[in-house]
């Protein structure tokens, strides 16, 4: 085997379009399995939108993202924008919002979130049937991804203002769903990433609207390469073979 070509910053790389598709894949079938109408009975998407983005932190019981995490989710969008939406969802009585900036659910919030986690119970199990192992591996292996990330973050002291240490560890109660845990935590692996571009691009001297405006070419490649670096830590939780296994797991999931 080509253990090179799986070191962790090369299967970083890899793997993140594959974590991309397949979550994104599950979060479509729950919004035409059942997520969008949910929506519709709470208010729509003006009541229950960050809910949705927000849901592997603020379904947890006490569950809060602050003013900083917030941020980091969000950094691609209007501040203006998001402050003006969260005001939306406050009035529709869906979220909280403390007056140092920190978000978390109402009852009513709650409510929807517990209802939004059943939706994406049914779809995911119908989405992935057959893949029973598939998925369970997975899983397992996402799980030490995600611990191995928080324990370097710990040991960084990097756990504020960051997109991954406000949603992370994803809320997983008592007979959470196997397809359940592997969307939440594809999720939440993505802000990891997330957080290791902006990293990139803010140390290549580039703004959030200046990203996004970057063409394709040798300076995109380099920032490309830069986040691959910075997101491959946690892959030091898997062997070589895992790495591979993982990234197979992923390309044969349907959606």
């Amino acid at each position: 085997m080509n253990t090179v070509a799986l070191a962790p910053h090369r299967i970083a790389g890899l793997l993140a379009p594959a974590v991309d598709r397949t979550f994104r894949a599950g979060m479509l079938a729950g919004r035409d399995g059942g997520g969008a109408e949910l929506s519709q009975r709470y208010g729509g998407v003006t009541a229950t939108g960050f809910l949705v983005d927000l849901r592997t932190r603020l379904a947890a019981p006490g569950g809060t993202v602050d003013g900083p995490g917030f941020a980091a989710i969000t950094r691609y969008q209007d501040p203006v924008v998001c402050r003006r939406t969260v005001d939306k969802q406050v009035a529709h009585g869906m979220i909280y919002r403390g007056p140092d900036g920190a978000l978390s659910a109402t009852e009513r919030g709650a409510a929807f979130l517990a209802e939004l986690y059943q939706v994406h119970a049914e779809v995911t199990e119908e989405l992935w049937v057959g893949h029973d192992d598939r998925v369970d591996r997975l899983v397992a292996m996402l799980g030490r991804l995600l611990s191995y990330a928080l324990v370097l973050a710990d040991e960084e002291g990097d756990r504020g203002g960051s997109a991954f240490a406000a949603l992370a560890p994803p809320y997983e109660p008592d007979g959470t769903p196997s397809g359940v845990l592997l969307l939440n935590r594809l999720g939440t692996l993505r802000y990891h990433r997330a957080d290791a571009h902006a990293a990139a691009w803010a140390a290549a001297g580039h703004t959030a609207s200046s990203i996004a405006a970057l063409p394709t070419g040798p300076e995109r490649l380099a920032i490309e390469l830069e986040t691959d670096r910075r997101a491959a830590a946690p892959y030091a939780a898997l062997s070589a073979e895992e790495r591979l296994t993982m990234l197979a797991d992923l390309a044969a999931l349907p959606g």
